[in-house]
Order: C-alpha cells, then structure tokens, then sequence
C-alpha cells in the first residue's frame, strides 16, 4: 500500500503534499523536524490521504497534486469548507472514484 498525503501546517496554514509507503512512521518524522521541507513549519497534520496499490500510481498523483491544476483544486476544495464552516472536508464525489481518501 502506497499513500499520497497533504499535510497542513498548524503553524502557517501551508500545505505539503508527499508520497510513502509507511504513512504513519513519515508523519512522525515531519512532526519531529526530521524532513527538512518543514521542518520550521511544525506541527503538521493530515489533511487527505489517498491509498494506492502501487509506487507508479501513487507517485502519478502526487504529481498532480503538486502541479498547477492540483494545487488549484486543493485551493478550490479549502476554500469551499471554509465557506461551508462545518469544518468537515468535502465529500470523496470531488475525486476519481477508483481511490480511497480519506479526509480529517
């Protein structure tokens, strides 16, 4: 099982989007300054997660979610939930169906 992930920086409200096979064990390494990227943006926490069963396919997505487009849509997506102040992330309808994702 492969993860994309956008995390948020509780700090700056800033997103990083990445890639791993072990989502858990990588979020603790971000959460400890362990990855350079943000580490001066910490505490982060999970935003979106979607599940992939291979390396190319998962990397294929975080692609898209670091482009011009995927970054639109994400900015798109976040401004939405805000308006709607539910605080929940939109329903999984926004995205392929052929995905898991999960959205906290």
């Amino acid at each position: 099982m492969f993860y994309v992930y956008i995390l948020i920086s509780e700090k700056d409200q800033r997103t990083y989007v990445g890639f791993t096979p072990d989502l858990p064990r990588r979020l603790e390494k971000h959460n400890r300054g362990l990855v350079k990227s943000t580490q001066h943006r910490r505490p982060l926490r999970i935003l979106f997660y979607e599940t992939f069963s291979t390396s190319p396919e998962a990397r294929k997505r975080e692609t898209y979610w670091k482009s011009g487009a995927g970054r639109r849509k994400l900015k798109e997506i976040l401004q939405n939930s805000s308006d709607d102040k539910s605080g929940v992330f939109p329903s999984e309808r926004e995205f392929a169906p052929q995905r898991k994702q999960r959205f906290f």
